[in-house]
């Protein structure tokens, strides 16, 4: 098995991964793990924008966006969190624009900002101007730069190559063991501190606008190694998926002045948030799709809405929204600025992860920091999203906690002395596979996969119910049993066995929807992205705690913790 030494490695090249990678080089011999190519992870595929409270087109303050943030994670969000994410917001775009982003300007050439969902002025009035952008593609613009920057720091990367087992020695992380899509060959990564940035897991879900590559990869492999995961019960659904696909239809068309329309032609949205309409929160949307289609007004008898951009005009189109008028045209076929669009919510983000503080260092079952890990980007839970994320707080969480990630691994790695390996680092991975190609019967992987989804789509995604959760679980276990004892590979061939690499993903699949369903049943009231239908209301008295759950005995136990509340006392949330 080849060995690899390097003081720090990351795992995952997207804006997580990549910022972290920009800060700790220099003063580090760092490494990137990437499973695609690093220019093609799921970062590119933000489109809307990156919040920052800079102002330039309406008066603006950190503080209001911090107050959105709380309001918008439904008062789940640690406030000291939203605080550092807010503060930072405008120090973090301007060097974004210094590294060569190329953002959309103003007639006076600052950066042009635009309306997103649940952003607001003066704590909530009004929607506000707060989203910087470059046109609909704003994600890719940054990743190219990102990653342009690293390649002229000399980063090392190791492309196509998937975390398949976190190494631990005497409690502290030691390294991890990759494979090797293109020759089949397991890798061993010995370093002084590792960090996940291995991005969320929509592949749970049978509907969702992430890439193929989301299968939740780090998060499990922590979990399995018997860290905590946190607020695993908050999966966000956007509300504007292309119809049948999930393909998103960013925010921004709505930040721009699209409007959602029932088969009455209604504007529905004034309904269900009469201050800010169509820009209300993601799962304030999403509910309100779904209830329309639930009572009888979705398009024709379909499972739809519509969103309609033609008034917006072909110039504005082309100006602000190319790519995702181009999608449009793509795979339905018709023309945005002549006809409305089919909708339905489609799985996009998850708020929950592998809880950390602001410096990424991850958090144990005793809460405490565990030596040599840390983890930034969706993967984590700092948690500033809480039940819901903003629009936009994607990618300045990306930035902000990669940087500060980043500087502290350096802070640290003075101090840290090399880790010893276990003499069987990388065994039980070898066995696994050799135990996998070595059936000659059984069921295939894309079965269990296609069950699974459904099971999530059906019985785990908007609207939940305890019958319905309770017998998600019953079937995530039962799939776990056949995935355990009777999985079987067609191609058992070392080269490109991308038949080998989504086993090993299933497993990833399967328990993190495992600890879905179980935070979600366990959580018995209604608060942002997990709507129990049985208990609609939120209580605060009760649940105003984040979710962890932890293998112990290798059975998944669910304990919590407070949440941090500084600035802001809960309250009703109203859009």
């Amino acid at each position: 098995m080849p060995v690899h030494k390097h003081d720090v490695v990351i795992v995952g090249s997207g804006l997580a991964g990549l910022r972290t990678a920009v800060e700790a080089v220099g003063s580090a011999d760092v490494a990137l793990i990437s499973k695609v190519f690093p220019t093609r992870s799921h970062s590119g595929a933000a489109q809307g924008g990156i919040a920052a409270a800079i102002g330039n087109e309406e008066p603006d303050s950190w503080e209001w966006h911090m107050f959105d943030t709380v309001k918008g994670g439904d008062y789940l969000t640690d406030q000291d969190a939203a605080e550092v994410l807010a503060r930072d917001g405008p120090r973090a775009v301007y060097e974004l624009e210094h590294m060569g982003v190329p953002f959309n300007r103003t007639p006076e050439g600052r950066i042009a900002q635009r309306a997103f969902g649940g952003h607001t002025r003066d704590y909530g009035k009004a929607a506000v101007k707060r989203a910087c952008y470059a046109a609909d593609r704003t994600g890719r613009v940054i990743l190219d730069t990102l990653y342009g920057q690293a390649v002229r720091k000399g980063i090392r990367v190791y492309a196509e190559l998937s975390i398949v087992d976190l190494i631990f020695r005497d409690g502290r992380a030691a390294g991890l063991v990759a494979y090797d899509l293109a020759t089949g060959e397991l890798h061993l990564f010995h370093c002084r501190l590792l960090l996940l940035a291995t991005g969320g897991f929509g592949k749970v879900y049978k509907t969702t606008s992430n890439c193929f590559a989301n299968t939740g990869d780090g998060v499990y492999l922590a979990y399995r190694a018997g860290l905590p995961l946190e607020d695993m019960e908050f999966v966000q659904f956007h509300p504007t998926g292309i119809h049948g696909l999930g393909v998103l239809i960013s925010e921004a068309a709505r930040g721009e002045g699209g409007i959602l329309r029932n088969r009455d032609g209604e504007r529905f949205m004034e309904r269900y948030a009469p201050t800010i309409k169509d820009l209300a929160a993601r799962d304030v949307v999403s509910r309100a799709i779904m209830q329309e289609i639930q009572e009888g007004r979705g398009i024709d008898g379909q499972d739809i809405v519509h969103l309609d951009l033609t008034h917006l005009g072909k110039d504005r189109l082309a100006e602000r929204l190319s790519d995702i008028s181009s999608f449009v045209r793509i795979y339905l076929g018709i023309d945005p600025a002549s006809e409305p669009i089919p909708v339905h919510p489609t799985c996009h983000y998850m708020m929950g992860g592998i809880p950390t503080d602001v410096d990424g260092r991850v958090l144990g079952k005793d809460l405490q920091p565990v030596t040599g890990l840390f983890a930034a980007g969706e993967c984590a839970c700092v948690s500033v999203h809480g039940a819901n994320r903003l629009g936009c707080n994607s990618l300045l969480d990306l930035v902000v906690f990669g940087r500060r990630a980043g500087k502290k691994m350096l802070a640290q790695l003075p101090n840290v002395p090399w880790p010893q390996l276990p003499r069987d680092a990388g065994d039980a991975v070898r066995e696994r596979i050799e135990r996998l190609k070595g059936r000659s019967s059984g069921e295939r992987v894309h079965g269990l996969r296609r069950e699974l989804q459904q099971v999530m789509m059906e019985r785990c995604a908007v609207f939940r119910r305890e019958a319905d959760l309770r017998q998600a679980l019953e079937d995530i276990r039962a799939l776990q049993a056949r995935c355990r004892d009777g999985l079987y590979l067609n191609y058992r061939g070392e080269r490109f066995n991308t038949d080998l690499l989504e086993a090993l993903e299933l497993e990833s699949l399967l328990g993190l929807a495992e600890t879905i369903v179980l935070s979600a049943l366990k959580r018995t009231e209604s608060r942002g992205a997990h709507w129990r239908e049985d208990f609609p209301d939120r209580d605060d008295q009760r649940w105003l705690k984040h979710t962890l759950v932890a293998l112990e005995d290798g059975e998944p136990a669910i304990f919590y913790r407070p949440v941090t509340v500084t600035r802001f006392e809960p309250k009703p949330r109203v859009y």
